[in-house]
């Protein structure tokens, strides 16, 4: 490790810390994790890549919180409490210019979401490199003790529920990349800020440790994700077209430009929850929806088989590609 290193680690990351979660100021080759009572801990790692997850231009808080909340996006599909991760940072230089500026801004945006979400950083690496800038996060939390939240729970008769609005994120991402595209300034600014800083559903995810029999977030695109959950479920479904909630942003861009709905509604990044749950428990999911100021709409009931059909208003099917965004 270069004397850079150690420097940058004590001047950005360290105060990020707290010896409460055993991070030992990052001076020790481990961090020491408090267990509790629960007997386990929910883990999820993430990656974001310079030039497939983000442009090389995009300021570094932006950056730094997009890789934080997708990675406690993952936690809220679990119904798990986040409390402390791990960072794996490459940086790129031949891309950035003043490192040491760079950073100073990176850590502004995670101590930021720290904050927000309650979590701290307990340790990870740091290293330079002529190749892309790359972000990898460990993030630790402890399940909901209702018991964890998974996909392969779905039953025949659930219904289908997602929080939130779909497809911003994904036009956000043809606005930031087309100019030529552009709507109104405050239509762009909405859909390109869902696309640069994600809104983890954590509350919402805790809360349906009581109902939801499965859940996932939609990361790749409403259908492939909904896809995931049916395979591990073993499990169809029928959805809604119309049922599926868009923001007037969305619905205004889609009418003004003749815009094809299915392109953005499959173009992923959305970092919403898509759920499953009994039909007789629509009540107290409509008030875990006010509870936690989240919007929830059932776009679908889950059927019998391994088919996704999609329907209309008038219940005629809609051929829909199931695809979405790829990791390959």
């Amino acid at each position: 490790m270069e004397i850079k290193e150690f420097s940058r680690i004590k001047k950005f990351f360290r105060p990020l810390t707290s010896q409460r979660m055993g991070a030992m100021e990052l001076l020790d080759d481990a961090a020491l994790l408090p267990i509790k009572k629960t007997g386990s801990i929910v883990v999820s790692t993430d990656a974001l890549v310079e030039k497939i997850h983000f442009h090389s231009d995009e300021r570094s808080d932006f950056i730094a919180r997009k890789a934080l909340r997708t990675n406690l996006s993952d936690l809220a599909a679990m119904g798990a409490k986040p409390f402390a991760y791990n960072l794996g940072l490459i940086i790129g230089k031949r891309k950035l210019g003043n490192i040491d500026q760079w950073l100073k801004l990176f850590s502004k945006g995670l101590a930021a979401d720290q904050k927000k979400f309650g979590i701290e950083l307990i340790g990870g690496d740091t290293v330079t490199s002529f190749g892309p800038t790359s972000i990898c996060i460990s993030i630790f939390g402890t399940p909901n003790p209702k018991g964890s939240l998974l996909r392969s729970g779905a039953k025949v008769g659930d219904g289908i529920f997602v929080s939130g609005t779909i497809g911003d994120a994904a036009l956000g991402l043809m606005l930031r990349g087309n100019r030529s595209l552009l709507c109104s300034s405050k239509k762009n600014s909405y859909c390109i800020s869902r696309y640069r800083i994600p809104r983890p559903r954590i509350d919402l995810g805790l809360a349906l440790g009581e109902v939801a029999s499965a859940a996932m977030d939609i990361s790749d695109g409403l259908f492939q994700d909904l896809n995931h959950l049916c395979g591990a479920s073993d499990v169809g479904a029928s959805v809604w077209a119309n049922k599926i909630p868009l923001s007037k942003e969305v619905n205004a861009f889609v009418t003004e430009h003749k815009f094809s709905i299915e392109q953005v509604i499959t173009g992923g990044d959305d970092y919403e929850l898509i759920f499953t749950a009994p039909v007789t428990k629509e009540n107290s999911i409509f008030r875990m929806a006010r509870a936690t100021k989240t919007r929830i709409t059932r776009i679908g009931t889950v059927q019998p088989g391994r088919e996704i059909s999609v329907f209309d208003k008038n219940q005629d099917i809609i051929p829909v590609h199931k695809g979405g965004y790829s990791h390959d």
